[in-house]
């Protein structure tokens, strides 16, 4: 057997060719493994973090939740994604096997929105592909689930701009159009507009997500309900955090929920120290409000030749305007909490002729 004749039959018989092809049609046509074209359908459905964002939001939509938390937080190139919602759950015989090509509660249905088809089965698998790990680190049958999916951007890239809130235009036949960077909170504020009617969505930090379960679990959750549970474990995912009596408790419950934070934190939520997300449908509301208000303004007209001189206008870059209102926001955080006041709030900017305008939501804490 010649050299080339040996190499082929090891490569026919060993080689990843013969992993990947069921069938050699001759003419250079081969037909691929099932697994094979799967991978290669994997690849093409996630490629960046905002394709994992909008497939776990869809994913929760379609499992019947009417609120899903998303906390995103960032390490070096590593980003991890933890999505809790009270939808349908997962059964704990299916929490491995969702991941699986093909696996799919929805036999006899299909999801057609403005991302396209949902419901073949392929979007949990495609995530666990292309990340560096997904798993259902909690669930419970009507009771919610919530996933942690980990990623290495060196891999699987994001937007660089992360940072900065869309804009939103009202079109006459109230449409809202959506502006700026395509990043992870664009991408859950389009979704929070596609399913206002279904779904709210709330986005941000470790802390901040537990401290919005928090409140959402106090005012949904009755002692009576809480002592006939028999343990957190067994109430709702997204009650869970409500029911814990101390700070260590508090953290230990919330890192089995894939909140990863200190007992200082736990303890400030608490303590009511860190309130509460608004879900972004109303923050993008008040953005709406704003800029319509801001419309609205009278023009400044010049009179004579002496005013026109010193009429310069000033246009402050969207960039630099997002920065700024960002340095605001965290200097009206220590504010806040001495008035016990939401913390979390917008603030709007708006450039007049000799002036700049700044007007920061004063919401009141119960």
């Amino acid at each position: 057997m010649s050299d080339g004749t040996l190499a082929s039959f090891i490569e026919d018989v060993c080689g990843e060719s013969h992993l990947r092809v069921e069938a050699d049609l001759g003419g250079g046509f081969v037909r691929l493994r099932s697994s094979e074209a799967e991978r290669r359908q994997a690849a093409q459905d996630i490629r960046c973090t905002e394709d994992i964002v909008i497939e776990m939001l869809r994913n929760a939509r379609d499992a019947h939740a009417s609120a899903v938390f998303v906390a995103c937080t960032r390490d070096g190139n590593n980003r991890r994604i933890v999505m809790i919602d009270n939808g349908d759950g997962v059964p704990a015989h299916m929490r491995k096997l969702v991941f699986e090509p093909r696996v799919t509660s929805k036999l006899d249905s299909m999801h057609m929105d403005k991302w396209g088809i949902h419901g073949r089965g392929m979007a949990l698998y495609s995530i666990a592909v292309n990340a560096e790990s997904a798993e259902i680190v909690a669930s419970q049958e009507q009771g919610g689930s919530a996933f942690v999916i980990q990623t290495n951007l060196d891999k699987l890239s994001e937007k660089t701009d992360q940072s900065t809130f869309p804009k939103f235009d009202l079109g006459e036949s109230g449409t809202v159009s959506v502006r700026g960077p395509k990043n992870i909170m664009r991408t859950a504020c389009e979704f929070s507009i596609e399913s206002r009617a279904t779904c709210q969505v709330y986005l941000g930090s470790a802390t901040d997500i537990a401290a919005s379960l928090y409140a959402l679990g106090l005012s949904s959750i009755t002692a009576e309900a809480r002592n006939q549970a028999g343990g957190v474990d067994n109430l709702p995912i997204c009650q869970r955090l409500a029911a814990t009596t101390n700070p260590a408790q508090f953290a230990e419950v919330a890192a089995k929920l894939g909140l990863e934070m200190s007992e200082r934190s736990a303890r400030r939520i608490m303590d009511g120290q860190i309130a509460p997300l608004a879900p972004l449908l109303a923050r993008i509301s008040s953005a709406l409000a704003a800029q319509q208000n801001s419309d609205e303004q009278p023009s400044i007209k010049v009179s004579n030749k002496h005013e026109a001189k010193d009429a310069r206008g000033l246009k402050i870059a969207q960039n630099d305007a997002a920065v700024f209102a960002n340095d605001i926001q965290a200097a009206f955080r220590n504010l806040a909490r001495d008035y016990y006041l939401q913390e979390d709030v917008e603030p709007t900017i708006r450039v007049a002729k000799d002036a700049l305008h700044i007007s920061i939501p004063l919401i009141k804490l119960r």
